[in-house]
Order: structure tokens, then sequence, then C-alpha cells
């Protein structure tokens, strides 16, 4: 670990001997006071890569001058849309190409996926998630099991952590999964709970959910582009992430899926169905009888979104030129680096909820304030902080490495230090 020290001196000399540095230079910063402003808030809407519009225009040539043309020829064929994506999601989530795609929005596809996933069966229907977990996952998993006619109070294990603790100790965790293992059907948790900013040992409780004779399943909307995993390794059975985050393909991009391959090609697997996750060498015979791809790409249901997809394969070309192993380790030093400037701030009173050690984490730490929370983010925002805020109390504050700098935390930690 580097010696830190609160100098500017000090933060420039690790941006100049950073390999990334180059990529901060490729996005579009929000102006304040005619400089870039301080972005620490890629884990809520990653900034937009310079390279986006030229790509959005190209499809928009190819719209133009081939109309439904564009779906076989062109510069990239529609028709193979979503595939351009696969490589490099693989990459960032441990996978193989044929067990990811990308479709649909975030909680549409959670949706589509405890449907095949979450098959309750006589005792065994509960589902287990963490307390706290983001609201739309909460109402995804509600909605689920009513659809079942089951009492959400009954159907749905949240664990919680223990009192007075902001976070889940994994083996708590653990022990819950074995104490209902008679009754679980489905281990649904954020991979990285997005109050907090812990990170979740999703191998452990993979094995110890799989143990339990249930389907185990992750919402890494968090996760995917801030810290590599090991889907297919771990044996997940399903995950789901959103783009807009760490993937930097902005507002309502395409949402990303992993099937573990054991799944993706047994084509028996009960799904909901749809044109463009049939089988190719049917599709066009325009038959009845859905015959799903033998791959994650059989969840698919209709024709890709080119124009919300075109930015997400722009974001990835740059997620394969930096690797995703570099971003993560510039990450670990940076939120470090951000953890020791905000410990020598006594006069700001907060307290960091996120865990401490990097392997329990990713780019953001959250700071607790008992009070004044709101005002104190407000008066962030005002002085060219962009941060984000969450009740109860909670400011959460995310350098993401592709495009944040050591100099970007120093500034933060000197902003702080003489105006709050």
């Amino acid at each position: 670990m580097i010696d830190f020290e609160p100098t500017l001196a000090f933060a420039r000399q690790q941006d100049a001997a950073d390999p990334l540095q180059a990529f901060k230079d490729a996005f579009h910063f929000p102006q304040h006071d005619g400089r870039n402003a301080i972005y620490f808030c890629g884990n809520s809407l990653g900034l937009q890569p310079k390279a986006v519009a030229n790509a959005i225009h190209t499809e928009l040539q190819s719209w133009q001058q081939l109309a439904v043309g564009g779906y076989f020829g062109g510069t990239n064929p529609w028709l193979y849309y979503q595939d351009y994506c696969k490589p490099t999601l693989s990459k960032l989530v441990g996978a193989a190409s044929h067990e990811v795609t990308v479709m649909n929005a975030l909680t549409v596809n959670l949706h589509l996926l405890m449907l095949s996933f979450y098959k309750p069966s006589g005792n065994r229907y509960k589902i287990m998630m963490e307390a706290g977990a983001f609201p739309s996952d909460q109402y995804a998993v509600e909605t689920q099991v009513r659809q079942y006619g089951f009492n959400p109070d009954e159907a749905i294990i949240e664990i919680a952590p223990r009192a007075g603790e902001k976070t889940l100790r994994t083996e708590d965790i653990i022990e819950s999964i074995n104490t209902h293992a008679d009754k679980l059907a489905l281990v649904m948790f954020a991979g990285m709970n997005y109050y907090t900013g812990q990170l979740f040992d999703m191998a452990a409780i993979t094995k110890a959910g799989h143990a339990a004779g249930a389907m185990v399943g992750f919402d890494l909307a968090h996760v995917t582009g801030n810290v590599p995993v090991h889907l297919h390794d771990w044996d997940v059975d399903f995950a789901a992430w959103c783009s807009y985050k760490y993937l930097n393909a902005g507002p309502g991009a395409v949402g990303g899926v992993f099937v573990h391959e054991k799944h993706a090609q047994n084509v028996q697997l009960g799904r909901l169905g749809g044109w463009w996750g049939n089988d190719e060498k049917s599709r066009f015979k325009m038959e009845k009888g859905f015959v799903p791809k033998a791959d994650a790409s059989g969840w698919c249901m209709s024709t890709s979104q080119v124009m919300n997809t075109v930015c997400l394969k722009t974001s990835l070309e740059m997620f394969e030129q930096a690797g995703i192993e570099n971003l993560r380790a510039k990450s670990i030093q940076l939120t470090a680096y951000l953890q020791y400037l905000l410990q020598q701030l006594p006069n700001l009173s907060f307290e960091i909820i996120t865990p401490s050690n990097p392997e329990e984490r990713g780019a953001q730490l959250s700071l607790y304030f008992k009070e004044n929370g709101r005002a104190i983010h407000d008066a962030m925002h005002a002085a060219g902080i962009i941060v984000d805020y969450r009740e109860p109390g909670v400011i959460r504050v995310a350098p993401a490495p592709m495009y944040c700098s050591f100099e970007d935390v120093y500034r933060f930690y000197e902003i702080l230090k003489t105006q709050f």
C-alpha cells in the first residue's frame, strides 16, 4: 500500500504514474466555475464518453442510407447488435460469451429471470435477500411471491445487520441460509448494497445457497464495471445489471444478463419467449413453436435496442482497452486515498459505514451523517462536488477509476477542509 500524503503534489505524482490517466480526457464533465466539476457520482450515472456522439451518428447514417438494410449491412449490422457487447461484458463478470447478453432494463430482467429460477414447490417457497436492498429489488421480489399467492411477510426472508452495525457479516448470511435451508427456493442478493457500498461474498453465498437446495442470483447494478467477479466459476445461476452506472452507457441504457451455461444450454428450462430469443436457424421461418437459443440470448424477447445499446458498445470498447483488473487496482488505491483524506477532517462529523477492507467494497464510500446530511450534500453541490444523498443520512462518494484522478480526490478534500 502507498504511504499517502495530504498534499496536491502527492496527488499529482500519483496521477503522473497512473497508466489509465489518459481515459479522463475521453469523457465529458459537468462544468463548475469554468472547470470540470468533481464528479463522484458514477455509482448513480456514469459520465458520457466523448466517442458516443460519433457512434450514434454512425447508426443514424446506417438508418438514413440503408433503412431496413441496416439489419444486414452497414458498419455494424443491427441483426447482431447485442452480440457486439458480449466479449467484453463476459470479461467484466467472469463468464463465457454465451452466458451473457444485453436486453431490456435491470428490473425487467430480474422479473424475467425470476420467472425461470424462482419455482416454489411445497414448503420450499421462500426467497432470501438482504434487508435494505434497493427498493426496486424489494418490489420485484414482493410482486413475484404475490403472483404465487404468498404473503410477502412470510415468503421473504430479509437478513439485517447485527444491532449497532451497519453492514452484514458473511457468517450471519450463511447461518441464515442454513437455518432456512428446507424452505428456500431462491437466494437473491445485490452483489453490492447500494446504501452502504458493502460488496458481498458472492462465492460463499452461492455455495451455501446451493447446499441448501436453492437457486442463487444477484443484482449486479453496483458491481459490473466496478469490481471484477467470476460468476461462472462461482456457479452463480443468474445475474442481472444495469449499464448506466459504472458502465457509462447513459440514462436508461440497455441492461445485461448472465445465465450460467448449465441453465442457458437447457432449452427446456421455462421462460417467457419472444422472436429475438428464438433459435436463429428457424427464426425467419415464421412458424409456431418457440425454440430458444441454447445460450443466454434465449431469454431475449424483442429486437435489439440499437440506439439504446450503441452507448454501451462504445463504453465497453474503453473497458477493453483499460482492462477491468487495471481499473480495479487503481480503484483500490483511489478509494483508499479518499478514505485517508476523509480521516484528516475531524471537524466534519460523519461515519464511513462502507467496509474498510478493499475486498468488501468497490469505488464507493458511504458517509453517514447523524444530522444535516442533506444540507451538507447540497453545500457540496454548490461547491462543485457532484455526489448523491440517500436517506437516512448518507452521502455516497464514488470516484470511478476510469475518469477520476487522485487530484480530484485531493480537490474534494481541500474543499471540505476549507469550506466545511
